[in-house]
C-alpha cells in the first residue's frame, strides 16, 4: 500500500461480455493531485471513471480509498460516493427541481444534513461556480455551460474528498466551454484532489501535475505533463499527444484571430461576449438590409 495515497486503482480490468474494455490498470492519486485521463475515444476511460465510481463493478482488480478496499458488496456506495464526487458530461440535473433544489438534495438524502444547513451548503457553491443568479431556475432554462456549473456545485456541496470529471465540456457549444474549465482551474489552484477525464490538451497540459495516456483499454504511459506532450516515449502517445496539443492550440488561436476581425478589441472578455459580438454583427447587417431595401423602394415610387 501507497501510505501517501488517497486512492489506487490496482491491476483493475473491466468485460462486457467477451469485450476487455479495462486491462490490468495500475495508478495512484495522491491528495492534491490533478490527473487529466486522456486518449482517445473508446479507449476505456470513462469506464475507468465509473468503476472507481462503483457505477460499474470491475471484472477483477480492486480501487482502494485510504486504505480501504471499495468494491467489497458491504461497502456503502451511496456514502463512498460522497467522498468520491462525480460530474458527468450530460450534466445528470434532475429536470422537475430548480437549480437550488438539486444542490440540495444528495445532502439531505445521503449526508442526512437538515435543510436549512444543505441550502447554505448550496448556496456557498453555486456562488462559487457564479450560479447564485439561477438558484430558482429549472435546468431546462439554463444553456450548456450553466447546467455543469450546477452539476459542479452540487458535487461540491457534498465536500467531497476527490472529484471525477467525465469528459464535463464535451456535450458543450465551444463558447460555454471556457467558463466550465475557468470553475475547473480554480478548484485545481485550491489544491482539490481531480480525475478528469478530458480532450482539452491545453487544460491537461496546464493545469495537471500527472497525466495518463490510454488506448485500447491499458495505460500506454503516464507522467508528468512535460513528459507526455514535451517528451513521450510511447509512439502512440508522441502521435496523439502532440497532435491534439497543437490541434487544441491552432483551435483557440483562430476563435482569437475570428474576435479579432469581428471587434477588433473582444480578446479576453467574458465568456459568452463572442456570441454576443456575432449576435450584434448580424443585427448590423439586417439594419443595414433594411436601408437598403426602403432606399430602393423610394427610388422605385419615383420613377414610377
Amino acid at each position: 500500500m501507497n501510505r501517501d495515497a488517497i486512492l489506487e486503482v490496482k491491476h483493475l480490468s473491466k468485460s462486457f461480455g467477451a469485450n476487455a474494455v479495462l486491462k490490468d490498470i495500475d495508478f495512484v492519486v495522491h491528495p492534491g493531485d490533478v490527473t487529466s485521463i486522456i486518449g482517445s475515444s473508446g479507449s476505456g476511460k470513462s469506464t475507468l471513471l465509473r468503476c472507481i465510481n462503483l457505477l460499474e463493478t470491475p471484472t477483477s482488480g480492486d480501487v482502494v480509498f485510504h486504505g480501504d478496499s471499495v468494491v467489497d458488496k458491504k461497502v456503502n456506495a451511496a456514502a463512498y460516493r460522497a467522498k468520491v464526487g462525480m460530474v458527468f458530461q450530460s450534466f445528470n440535473l434532475f429536470n422537475n427541481m430548480s437549480v437550488l433544489e438539486n444542490c440540495i438534495i444528495g445532502q439531505t438524502k445521503v449526508l442526512k444534513r437538515n435543510k436549512e444547513e444543505a441550502k447554505e451548503k448550496a448556496m456557498q457553491y453555486l456562488t462559487k461556480v457564479g450560479m447564485n443568479p439561477y438558484i430558482n431556475a429549472k435546468p431546462r432554462q439554463l444553456s450548456g455551460g450553466q447546467k455543469q456549473r450546477v452539476a459542479i456545485a452540487r458535487a461540491l456541496a457534498m465536500e467531497p474528498e476527490i472529484l471525477l470529471f467525465d469528459e464535463p465540456t464535451s456535450a458543450l457549444d465551444p463558447e460555454m466551454v471556457g467558463e466550465v474549465l475557468e470553475v475547473m482551474r480554480g478548484l485545481a489552484n485550491e489544491g482539490m484532489t481531480m480525475l478528469v477525464v478530458t480532450h482539452e490538451m491545453a487544460f491537461a497540459r496546464d493545469v495537471s501535475n500527472h497525466v495518463v495516456y490510454m488506448a485500447d483499454g491499458v495505460i500506454c504511459e503516464e507522467g508528468s505533463p512535460s513528459d507526455i506532450f514535451e517528451n513521450p516515449q510511447n509512439a502512440r502517445t508522441k502521435i496523439s499527444g502532440r497532435f491534439r496539443a497543437n490541434k487544441n492550440r491552432d483551435k483557440k488561436e483562430n476563435i482569437k484571430e475570428n474576435q479579432k476581425k469581428l471587434s477588433g478589441n473582444v480578446i479576453g472578455t467574458k465568456p459568452g461576449s463572442f456570441l454576443r459580438v456575432c449576435r450584434r454583427q448580424r443585427d448590423q447587417n439586417m439594419s443595414r438590409i433594411s436601408i437598403f431595401r426602403r432606399q430602393d423602394a423610394d427610388h422605385r415610387l419615383q420613377d414610377g
